[in-house]
């Protein structure tokens, strides 16, 4: 498609922020036509982009209750991080960088949702990007535009947490929490690669297999057997994992009652990486109310007889303060994705038609690792 065979496309747009995460998706998410970008309207550092894919985010969905780090401003486009295809490109754009016909995906710190930039409301969940070329790289060889889509974010956050956080070493051994979601998973292929042993939990075994197939050691399912809520101890199970000395690290996306439990399954000196805290979304209100009224807590008694050094790993906001860490994780993550040791598992897809149905998938649960919204389909 040429600039001048552009044709209208859709779009998904937050038209408020809600109380809660199924609030905003049900009642303020809307679809409607999104005109195709004029090129003189454009900077002359700017290109357009022909959205192929979007990953389907948790930060999407905390963001649209106006509980993130940050805020975005309603009405705004969702999709964090996307892939697709350069229409056009300014006069000010250096091909050797970007160039028309590039596969790109979006760096989600410099446009999009996640970012603090006058292009934050450039999200993925439209047929159109128009941004600075500066803000895309080249999708490596090997990826498709689902796997592109769902690439930095998750392993950029994977990489802070495990290497430069957690300072991981070949031969030692990660507790990976929320294994099978995006960033979960990203953490078990960088330790395959790495040398590191992994056990990995979940809730369901389908799942657990998965992740075991892309590098987990060992699984866990932390359900109860009988079926009953509340969650199943493991300790005795890491531990005889272990030769009952405890993990040397864990990797927790979950927080809540598997937080606490972790504490009995490291050894002394361990370094517990809080990544996130999915199982518990609520400890904020919504609607972009700001504090921390059902804030998670750690005992401290546990912390102290374990020798325990408990980190919190912001990916982004590490790098708002300190810049310089952004170009060798990324750098990385791109290398490795073109070599092929590294890559997305998108377990799902879904249409334009279906942008409601893709972000309560996500805030359910009910898939593994990715997922990508490709916005021309079902138009």
């Amino acid at each position: 498609m040429t600039t001048s065979e552009m044709i209208p496309a859709r779009r998904a747009v937050f038209t408020e922020l809600g109380e809660d995460s199924r609030e905003a998706i049900e009642k303020f998410l809307r679809i409607e036509e999104q005109p195709a970008p004029d090129p003189a309207d454009c900077r002359p550092d700017e290109v357009i982009v022909r959205v192929e894919s979007c990953a389907v985010s948790w930060i999407d969905l905390v963001m649209a209750t106006g509980q993130y780090q940050h805020r975005c401003y309603p009405p705004y486009i969702p999709g964090v991080e996307y892939s697709g295809t350069v229409l056009w490109a300014g006069s000010a754009v250096d091909a050797s960088q970007i160039a028309v016909g590039d596969r790109v995906l979006s760096d989600f710190i410099a446009c999009g949702p996640r970012s603090k930039t006058e292009y934050q409301s450039a999200g993925g969940f439209a047929g159109y990007a128009v941004v600075p070329a500066a803000a895309l790289c080249r999708i490596p060889e090997g990826l498709d535009f689902d796997q592109a889509a769902n690439l930095l974010a998750s392993y950029e956050t994977a990489y802070h947490c495990l290497i430069t956080r957690g300072q991981m070493q070949p031969g030692e051994t990660v507790l990976i929490h929320g294994a099978s979601g995006a960033s979960g998973l990203a953490a078990v292929q960088i330790c395959r690669m790495m040398g590191v042993n992994v056990i990995a939990t979940g809730r369901y075994d389908d799942k657990l297999e998965i992740v075991r197939g892309q590098g987990a050691d060992h699984t866990i399912n932390t359900r109860n057997p009988d079926g009953s809520p509340g969650l199943r101890s493991f300790r005795d199970e890491v531990k005889d994992l272990t030769g009952g000395k405890g993990v040397d690290l864990v990797f927790d996306t979950v927080g809540g009652d598997i937080s606490l439990e972790s504490l009995r399954c490291v050894s002394f000196g361990a370094r517990f990486l809080i990544v996130g805290w999915t199982a518990t979304p609520d400890v904020a209100d919504g609607k972009g109310r700001r504090g921390s009224p059902r804030a998670n807590l750690l005992p401290t008694n546990l912390m102290q007889m374990k020798g325990l050094t408990v980190m919190g790993c912001p990916a982004v906001i590490t790098i708002e303060r300190n810049p310089a860490l952004r170009e060798p994780r990324k750098s990385h993550i791109l290398e490795w994705a073109g070599a092929g040791k590294i890559a997305p598992l998108v377990s799902k897809t879904f249409a334009m038609d279906e942008a409601r149905e893709a972000l309560l998938a996500r805030w359910t649960g009910g898939f593994t690792g990715g997922m990508a919204l490709r916005p021309w389909e079902g138009a």
